[in-house]
């Protein structure tokens, strides 16, 4: 017979409840505060409730009617320069966090609402109506609030989606040497979600100051808990990860700021993070103005039970009782909050002259619809006064260098210039520089600036792109095969890509995603993707591919300089290959200009990384006389339309080259856009060459039929002289 030993967990996990102790020994103040805050998102949802019922809320209205318990008790008690995010319920959220910003948790009960305070609703109410006094200029609406002075890193609509940014933030307050700390928030759903998990096991391996804080509302949507999970107390995904957990009455808004008291002097203490599961109940459906019970999936006996649990009620009773506030001033409260909401409503809507007794948002405060595209990215202007060298007409002092010990060389000389940048991925740190060398010696330099990461790439590219919000650190996130863009999609394209514009288009994401594209060495259809074209018709990102070790040089320092997520592609191909590269290496590419590899009246061959060698040795095979561009900018913003349209005016004809699959080609919307803008330059239709419709397989014959080299560049060549010939 085996012995069994029972294993206990690592640390603590504990229920955490208040007794009439603990309410005699609250700072009345702080409780006042919190009743305040309260009353203050009890009118302000309710009015978002009643505007969404008039059609005057473009989309969802999550409410958070019951649950702000939960956000006020644990956000009461911080810092503004601590840091929170939330999810798509995130309106009680963003208003404690702001309310508490301009108040500092203390408010006069005779006048609730002071002019700051009003400022607070008005704005918050403005964006959620879509306005462009709005926090975000009416981009964010409902659920993507973001007010970064108050501490607020932003809601999101993406379940668990902004907890591996909020793990960067804090990355970025404890390399800072603060005592800050961030604390994200989720709900029940998200507990089961790869990015949440992954971010737990980070947190917890780099001891981040980060708490995780689980809104546990019983329901996803109509779904409950017990359903989808063999736990059902989530405090106790913290145990798995050596996370110390507290379970609490989130109904009790004092019990919660006791659990984030004690969570906090963890995590302010250099402990790592903590993980806080508040019970809680949304009162109304997951969005609108109905209970539950109307869709059938909760009962009226349930619902009934919650709300005599209402955390306004708790409090306002423990305060009656201890003497410190009547039930009149509680009344008279609840009396200033709503008077001050329907003041903030009036100010935002009129009556609708086509419609009696409706009422229409105020034309005048929507935003400009010439603003729709403006801050998708920066517009490079830091990128201003800048060393500017361009490597093709170079005539000064060069040294030969392979082009991977370029791509680490240039990052040894930027990370010696500026203490921001940190290199961050997986095996970084160790092999010498990575698995191709490509980070060689800067383990060694910078120990505290190379972070090897564990194998959770939506974790660690969403912390970087926290670092990256939080602006005191630039990152550079490499990710070993661009493949596995797909397992981080949701961070890279939802998260990174669009947090500059979403949340009105002000704060910069500074932000490098390295990668390679490694076609040709035998690692099969899951490492073997030209992410090009993925990332070009995605909003957000800059794309840089250089072909020389001497572009690489100069695209990696704008890539450094930048205020976008930029994606800097590589090739394994070209890793070898000596070449000569400027001995200072601090000069930039000139910004969005492509080079002229060869000159040429017939036909512009267009290409970037390895295939432009390909092209320059197809060129030299048939004799056309061919304009061969080397793009180097990839992105639509950046494209060089100067110099293509210079060269498509003189060919009229237009042969685009990559190596890569035909589904995830760049070429595809870069055709579409050239014929658009010059379709009447153009004797025949734009040429591709591309490799199959098939991913690269294993076998080395299969691998080489999937993708392009020059032989496949001499078809497509052959196949525009052919073009000629048939017009002539």
């Amino acid at each position: 017979m085996p012995k069994h030993v029972r294993l206990e967990a690592a640390v603590p996990w504990v229920r955490l409840t208040t007794t009439p102790e603990d309410w005699k020994a609250a700072d009345p103040g702080l409780l006042v505060g919190m009743l305040a805050e309260l009353h203050l998102i009890r009118a302000f949802e309710e009015t978002v409730l009643e505007l969404a019922g008039e059609g005057l809320v473009h989309g969802p209205a999550h409410s958070s009617i019951g649950q702000e318990g939960g956000a006020v008790g644990s956000i009461i008690g911080l810092r503004s320069s601590d840091a929170v995010n939330g999810s798509h319920r995130g309106h009680h959220q963003f208003l404690a966090k702001a309310l508490t910003h301009v108040s500092g948790g203390r408010f006069d009960p005779e006048q609730l609402v002071v002019p700051k305070v009003d400022e607070v609703l008005q704005r918050t109410l403005a964006e959620i109506l879509g306005l462009a006094q709005g926090y975000c200029a009416g981009r964010g609406g409902s659920m993507h609030l973001q007010w970064f002075e108050a501490g607020a890193l932003g809601t999101n609509a993406i379940v668990g989606g902004g907890v591996p940014m909020g793990a960067g933030n804090a990355w970025a307050q404890r390399h800072a040497g603060t005592d800050d700390l961030t604390v994200s928030y989720f709900g029940d759903g998200a507990v089961n979600i790869g990015s949440v998990l992954e971010s737990m096991n980070l947190a917890a391996a780099w001891k981040l100051p980060f708490g995780f804080f689980i809104e546990n509302n019983l329901y996803a949507v109509s779904t409950e808990v017990h359903e989808v999970t063999g736990e059902a107390r989530l405090s106790g995904r913290g145990p798995g990860f050596g996370i110390p957990a507290w379970q609490v009455d989130g109904m009790d808004p004092l019990a919660v700021h006791l659990a984030m008291e004690e969570a906090g002097a963890l995590m302010r203490g250099g402990e790592g993070p903590a993980v806080i599961e508040a019970e809680v109940y949304r009162f109304f459906h997951q969005n609108g103005p109905y209970p539950g019970s109307a869709f059938g999936y909760r009962s009226k006996d349930e619902e009934a039970d919650w709300r005599g649990r209402d955390p306004l009620v708790r409090v306002a009773t423990e305060l009656a009782a201890l003497g410190v506030l009547s039930p009149e001033q509680d009344g008279a409260l609840r009396s200033q909050a709503q008077a001050a909401m329907k003041d903030v409503a009036s100010r935002l809507t009129e009556a609708d002259p086509e419609q009696a007794g409706k009422r229409r948002i105020r034309p005048e405060l929507w935003p400009d619809p010439e603003f729709v595209d403006v801050g998708v990215r920066g517009d490079a202007s830091e990128l201003d006064g800048a060393t500017v060298l361009e490597p093709l007409g170079y005539e000064g002092e060069t040294s030969t260098r392979k082009f991977v010990d370029a791509v680490a060389g240039v990052m040894q000389r930027r990370m010696e210039q500026d203490e921001r940048i940190v290199v961050l991925g997986e095996d970084v740190h160790r092999l010498n520089g990575g698995t191709n060398g490509a980070t060689k010696g800067l383990a060694k330099a910078f120990p505290d600036r190379v972070l090897g990461t564990p194998i959770s790439e939506n974790a660690f590219v969403g912390l970087g792109g926290g670092m990256a919000l939080d602006g005191r650190y630039r990152p550079v996130v490499e990710f070993m095969y661009p493949d596995f863009l797909w397992v981080a999609a949701d961070q890279v394209f939802n998260q990174i890509g669009k947090a500059r514009h979403m949340f009105g288009g002000r704060n910069p994401v500074p932000l490098v995603l390295r990668t390679k594209v490694a076609m040709g060495s035998g690692y099969g259809s899951q490492h073997l993707m030209d992410p090009a074209g993925v990332f070009a018709t995605s909003p957000g990102w800059r794309i840089v591919a250089p072909s020389t070790a001497a572009d690489y040089v100069g695209l990696m320092n704008a890539a450094l300089a930048l205020q976008d997520p930029v994606l800097v592609i590589e090739h394994v191909d070209l890793y070898p290959l000596n070449e000569e590269v400027p001995v200072d290496l601090d000069y930039q590419l000139p910004f969005g200009k492509a080079g002229i590899r060869r000159a040429g009246n017939e036909v512009t061959v267009i290409s970037y990384l390895s295939m432009v060698r390909h092209c320059l040795e197809a060129v030299e095979q048939t004799g056309v006389d061919a304009d061969v561009v080397d793009l180097r900018w990839l992105d639509r913003a950046s494209l060089d339309w100067e110099t293509l349209g210079d060269s498509i005016r003189k060919t009229n004809a237009v042969l685009i080259v990559e190596q890569g699959a035909q589904g995830t080609s760049y070429g595809g919307w870069l055709a579409d856009e050239i014929q658009r803008r010059f379709f009447d330059f153009l004797d025949q239709p734009v040429q591709r060459v591309t490799g199959g419709e098939a991913s690269p397989s294993i076998s080395r014959i299969l691998e080489r039929a999937a993708i392009a080299r020059t032989e496949e560049v001499v078809a497509g060549l052959e196949r525009i002289v052919q073009g000629m010939g048939q017009r002539s």
